[in-house]
């Protein structure tokens, strides 16, 4: 749809779309034909073959973990379902677990989203819906009553309508400013609760690059340091050789801001491995790269590979951001999708966020591969769910809301969102009942998982 361009216009749009689509009718769980695992087995297809049975293996854990590797699956189921026909700038993925804590640039730990690989332009509420269902898995999962997980969900659409309140009422530079400190996490948690976020912060702010140096590496013989190989989940690999790596760095560095370029420019690369992260992002090809300043002293940058969103490839949506932020005519890149994401939704963005592309020519996978780089774990933390009691993780849950709230005002169209959700609890209520009956279909889903892998559809391997 069109943006409305003025506040009057934006009321006018939203309280029509409830006509098109009530919120209400956000209820009505409508599902297309579909094979859970064939997705699973299809996204497998174009990834590290070795690394297959790890994803899988991680993935049957449990119906939580099997969710939050399954934005494909129900960026399709959700296609199928009503929808506004408003969209932002999406996360793709904003299940709980994608939360998080990070150092902002003036090394303060703020709270905010923390994954963009599938981040595109999205409708609205497949972020909202995906948030309130994760709160019902995550409950189930750590033994709640079907009421405290519904209260869970229920708080975090609440939590995205009081935020959107909130920051429409601000003017675009105010919320373009706006951003979240960890202290206002700590008065909506009870005393326990507070102690675990303070405990996770405390793991946060340890967890620099020096941290990450001091646990991961060796000094070889002559004085050089080494990655010590850890597989499958961290090792040294043929890919790519350090000189096409230090290739690599040098064009991600180039377009950095001239600040962030100058500083780069004292590092050297000394070594890279392969390291596997996540759930759903296991097997696309993810590196480490350890570099060293004039002194000795580490930066350790993580390269991911980026692959087209799920909100594109499975959900029917065009593969690109708003027009305007990609030049016309631009081979579509999903590093710099990712990047220009990133920089979009969160308040503070990472300094050291880039992207480049290895061309098919130039590729061991044969293709075409785009890359984002970042800070590997500067300051990043996460509170333990199951570590919280049925209050707490509804009040969670209520404040990443609001946090998701903030990152879709950054577009036009949330004014339009703001007028269509009003008042009225219906729209919360709905999204609760439709996370309900999401979180039955992502439990037969895991189900059918275990099946295929029991049957040897898929290899599956644990605990790595």
């Amino acid at each position: 749809m069109d943006v409305p361009r003025t506040l009057a216009e934006s009321r006018t749009a939203g309280r029509a779309l409830r006509e098109t689509a009530p919120r209400r009718s956000h209820a009505e769980l409508r599902l297309p034909d579909r094979d859970p695992v064939a997705v699973v087995a299809e996204q497998n297809a174009d990834r590290i073959h070795e690394l297959v049975p790890l994803r899988v293996g991680r993935m049957l854990e449990s119906p939580f973990a099997w969710y939050r590797g399954t934005a494909a699956t129900m960026a399709a189921d959700l296609a199928a379902g009503p929808r506004t026909g408003a969209t932002v700038v999406a996360c793709g993925d904003a299940h709980v677990a994608n939360f998080g804590l990070f150092a902002s640039p003036e090394r303060r730990v703020v709270f905010d989203l923390n994954d963009f690989d599938e981040a595109a332009d999205g409708p609205w509420e497949w972020d909202v819906k995906r948030l309130a269902t994760s709160m019902h898995v995550a409950g189930r999962d750590a033994g709640m009553t079907e009421e405290q997980c519904g209260d869970a969900a229920r708080r975090a659409v609440r939590g995205y309508r009081d935020g959107l309140d909130e920051l429409l009422s601000l003017g675009a530079v105010e919320r373009f400013a706006f951003q979240v400190e960890i202290e206002a996490v700590e008065p909506l948690l009870e005393d326990a609760g507070r102690e675990e976020l303070r405990r996770t912060l405390r793991r946060a702010l340890r967890r620099t690059s020096e941290h990450v140096v001091r646990r991961i590496t060796t000094r070889t013989a002559d004085g050089r340091t080494r990655i010590v190989d850890q597989p499958p989940v961290t090792q040294h690999v043929k890919t790519a050789t350090p000189e096409q790596l230090t290739t690599l760095f040098e064009r991600y560095r180039e377009p950095l801001r001239a600040d962030v370029r100058l500083l780069l420019g004292q590092f050297e690369l000394v070594d890279h491995v392969l390291r596997v992260v996540g759930v759903g992002s296991v097997g696309t090809r993810c590196y480490i790269a350890l570099l060293e300043g004039p002194a000795g002293e580490p930066l350790v940058l993580q390269v991911k590979e980026a692959v087209p969103s799920v909100l594109a490839t499975y959900g029917g949506m065009a593969d690109a951001l708003p027009a305007g932020l990609v030049p016309a005519g631009d081979v579509p890149a999903q590093g710099r999708r990712v990047v220009a994401a990133q920089r979009i939704l969160q308040a503070h963005s990472d300094p050291f966020l880039g992207w480049t592309t290895v061309e098919a020519d130039e590729s061991p996978a044969g293709r075409r591969v785009d890359f984002y780089w970042r800070q590997f774990r500067d300051m990043k933390g996460s509170v333990e769910l199951d570590r919280l009691t049925p209050v707490q993780l509804a009040r969670y849950g209520g404040f990443c809301g609001r946090v998701l709230a903030r990152a879709h005002s950054q577009s036009p169209a949330a004014r339009v969102v703001h007028a269509y959700l009003g008042r009225s609890d219906a729209f919360e209520d709905a999204v609760a009942a439709w996370a309900r009956a999401y979180a039955d279909v992502v439990e037969q889903d895991h189900a059918r998982l275990a099946a295929a892998v029991a049957d040897g559809r898929l290899p599956a391997e644990r605990g790595a």
